[in-house]
C-alpha cells in the first residue's frame, strides 16, 4: 500500500514543541497551556491522504524478460521470478486487468487470477508461470454429459485459468435449477426440440484431469430462448447470454438464485443476461439476472457478452434507437426506436452493496439503421472494444479522435470496430473508429473481436485477398479479390501517443475460398487465436511448425474447420 501526503500546517508553538525548544520560548503569549480555545486554534492540521493499493502477485519459471500490463496502459518490465508489483498504485473499489504484453524470448507465461476489483487491500494473489514455448498438443476432448442432437455443444465457450465454460445454445432439457455435482449428468433432452440452451462448466481435477464441474441453466428457461449463445468468464463469475429471451423486465434482479422474468406466451427475442457466482462451498449459484433499461422486442439483448472484474459488457445488436452519443447515467437508455438494428451496448457494474446495475449505455458515434452495432465484444480493464460488421462507411484509415466517425454509407457491410475508454471522471468515452486499411464491400470486419491490454484484434471474415502470408507493415493490407470470403484478421495497438495503428494483417497459411478466417477471435498477451469454422481439410493433426501451411483443402467442401495460432516475438 502507497500513500500520498500533502502539507501539513503548524503553529509557531508546535514546531517549537516538535524541535524540543525550552518551554518559555513556546508559550507565546502565555495563554499555550492554559487556553484550550487557544491552544485548539494553533493546533491546526490539514491532512489529505489518498490511498492506494498495489497490484501484484509471483512469477516463476522465467528465464529472461517478461512485460506485464495493466489495464492497457502501465507497463511492468519482470526479469527474475518471485513477488512482483506495479509501481502505480490503484484506489480502492478501482477495477484491474493484468495480462502479458511481451512473452520472453522462446518462453510461454500463463497468468491467472489477473482480473478483479480492488477491495481494500494491496493484491497479491495474481499468479504468472512461464515455460518454454514447445508444441501444442491436444490436452483433452471435452463433451457434455447429456449430449443431444442438434445441441451445439461448443457454440461459444470461454476460459479462465484452470475454468473452461462452454455453450450449448440449442439443447432441450427443461431443467431451470444447477447441478454442482462433479461429473453430474445434464437434464433430459425431451422429445421436441425446444432450443433453450445450456452452459457447461469444466474444471481441473487434483489429478490434473479435465471433469464437467456443473450444468447451468436459466431460472426462467423458456422454449427458443438459446440460453449459452454468448458466455464469458473471470475468475469466480460466469456471464451467459440469452439473447432469445422474451420476458419484458426491465429492471435487474440481484437476489442470489432468483428467478428472471416470466416468458409471454408470445415470442418476442428481447433477450437477457445471467451472472452466475461460486459461493463459499465451491457451487455455482445464479447471482443476478441482466436486463437492459429500454428492453424491447427483437433487441437481442445477449447476443454478445464479455467481463473484466467487476464490469460487465453486454451487446443488443437489435436495439433499434436513434442515439449517437453515450449515456452515461446509471439506468437510463434511449427508448426511440427509429433507427433499426443500429445496435446498443450496455455496462453494468457492481456498486457498493455488490449489486449489479447498469453503468451505461453506448451508441456509435455514426449509429445507422443495419449496423448491428456490437454484434461482438471485448474488455480489458478500462478499454471496451465491439464491432459492427454491417457498417458501411468507405473509411480505410483510422479516427483516434473522441466520439468522432465516419457518417458514409457507400461500401455497404465493409465494417468498423469502436473502442471505448473511462475517462478521468469515470465516464465512458468513444475513443476510437477502426476501420480496415483495405476496407471493401461485403468484408464484415468486425464480427469478432478480443483485446488483451493495448492490443485489439478485429475478424473481418468475408474478405477476399488471396494472400497466404502475413503483413506487419503497420497500416498495410492486400487490396486484391481473388479468394472469395477467405477472411482475414487485423491487429491494433496503441502507438506511443496513445493513438491506436493499424499493426498486422493477418492470413491463413492455406487461405482458400469460403474459409471464413477470423469468424472468430482470442488473444492473451502476445498469442492470438483465429478460428476458420468453414476450412475443408482433414488433417487431423496438430502443425507446430512456425509458419507452415496448414493441410490441403480437398476438392469438396467439406466445412470441417480449422484453428490457426500466432504469437508476436
Amino acid at each position: 500500500m502507497s500513500i500520498t501526503w500533502r502539507v501539513y500546517s503548524f503553529s509557531i508553538g508546535t514546531i517549537c514543541l516538535l524541535l524540543f525548544a525550552p518551554l518559555w520560548q513556546c508559550s507565546g503569549y502565555g495563554q499555550y497551556f492554559t487556553d484550550e480555545k487557544s491552544k485548539n486554534k494553533q493546533n491546526t492540521m490539514q491532512e489529505d491522504v489518498t490511498v492506494t493499493y498495489t497490484i501484484g502477485g509471483t512469477v516463476s519459471g522465467l528465464s529472461g524478460t517478461l512485460v506485464l500490463q495493466n489495464n492497457g496502459s502501465d507497463d511492468l518490465t519482470i526479469t527474475g521470478n518471485g513477488s512482483f508489483s506495479f509501481s502505480t498504485g490503484l484506489a480502492n473499489g478501482s477495477v484491474y486487468d493484468v495480462s502479458v504484453k511481451t512473452n520472453p524470448i522462446s518462453q510461454v507465461c500463463q497468468i491467472q487470477d489477473n482480473q478483479g476489483t480492488v477491495a481494500g487491500a494491496d493484491v497479491t494473489n495474481i499468479q504468472i508461470q512461464c515455460s518454454s514455448d514447445t508444441n501444442w498438443v491436444q490436452d483433452a476432448y471435452l463433451k457434455a454429459s447429456n449430449s443431444g442432437t442438434n445441441d451445439q455443444f461448443g457454440y461459444s465457450l470461454a476460459v479462465s485459468g484452470s475454468t473452461v465454460v462452454v455453450g450449448a445454445p440449442y439443447e432441450d432439457s427443461n431443467q431451470t435449477a444447477i447441478t454442482n455435482t462433479d461429473g453430474g449428468s445434464g437434464g433430459t433432452d425431451p422429445s421436441t426440440t425446444e432450443d433453450r440452451g445450456a452452459v457447461y462448466v469444466f474444471k481441473r481435477d487434483a489429478s490434473g484431469n479435465w471433469i464437467q464441474d456443473a450444468y447451468l441453466k436459466a431460472s426462467n428457461s423458456g422454449t427458443n430462448d438459446q440460453f449459452g449463445y454468448s458466455v464469458a468468464v473471470s475468475g469466480s463469475t460466469i456471464v451467459v447470454g440469452a439473447p432469445y429471451e422474451d420476458s419484458n423486465q426491465t429492471a435487474i434482479t440481484n437476489t442470489d438464485g432468483g428467478s428472471g422474468g416470466t416468458d409471454p406466451s408470445t415470442t418476442e427475442d428481447r433477450g437477457a443476461v445471467y451472472v452466475f457466482q461460486l459461493d463459499a462451498s465451491g457451487n455455482w449459484i445464479q447471482d443476478a439476472y441482466l436486463k437492459a433499461s429500454n428492453i424491447d422486442t427483437s433487441d437481442a439483448f445477449g447476443n454478445s457478452v464479455a467481463i473484466s472484474g467487476s464490469t460487465i459488457v453486454v451487446g443488443a445488436p437489435n436495439e433499434d434507437s436513434n442515439q449517437t452519443f453515450i449515456t452515461n447515467a446509471d439506468g437510463s437508455a434511449s427508448a426511440d426506436n427509429t433507427v433499426g438494428d443500429s445496435g446498443a451496448l450496455y455496462v453494468f457494474k457492481r456498486d457498493t452493496n455488490g449489486n449489479w446495475i447498469q453503468d451505461a449505455y453506448l451508441k456509435a458515434s455514426n449509429a445507422d439503421t443495419n449496423d448491428f452495432f456490437c454484434q461482438s465484444v471485448a474488455i480489458s480493464g478500462s478499454t471496451i472494444v465491439t464491432g459492427a460488421c454491417a457498417e458501411d462507411s468507405s473509411q480505410t484509415f483510422i479516427t483516434n479522435t473522441d466520439g468522432s466517425a465516419s457518417t458514409d454509407n457507400t461500401v455497404t457491410d465493409s465494417g468498423a470496430a469502436y473502442v471505448f475508454k473511462r475517462d478521468a471522471s469515470g465516464n465512458w468515452i468513444q475513443d476510437a473508429y477502426l476501420k480496415a486499411s483495405n476496407a471493401e464491400t461485403n468484408d464484415f470486419f468486425g464480427k469478432s473481436v478480443a483485446i488483451s491490454g493495448s492490443t485489439i484484434v478485429v475478424g473481418a471474415y468475408w474478405e477476399d485477398d488471396n494472400q497466404s502470408s502475413i503483413t506487419n507493415t503497420d497500416g498495410s493490407a492486400a487490396a486484391a479479390n481473388g479468394l472469395t470470403d477467405s477472411g482475414a484478421v487485423y491487429v491494433f495497438k496503441r502507438d506511443a501517443s496513445g493513438n491506436w495503428i493499424q499493426d498486422a494483417y493477418l492470413k491463413a497459411s492455406n487461405a482458400s475460398f469460403d474459409d471464413q478466417f477470423g469468424n472468430s477471435v482470442a488473444i492473451s498477451g502476445s498469442t492470438i487465436v483465429v478460428g476458420a469454422y468453414f476450412e475443408d481439410s482433414d488433417q487431423n493433426s496438430i502443425t507446430n511448425m512456425d509458419g507452415s501451411n496448414g493441410g490441403t483443402d480437398p476438392s469438396a467442401t467439406e466445412d470441417r474447420g480449422a484453428v490457426y495460432i500466432f504469437k508476436a516475438f
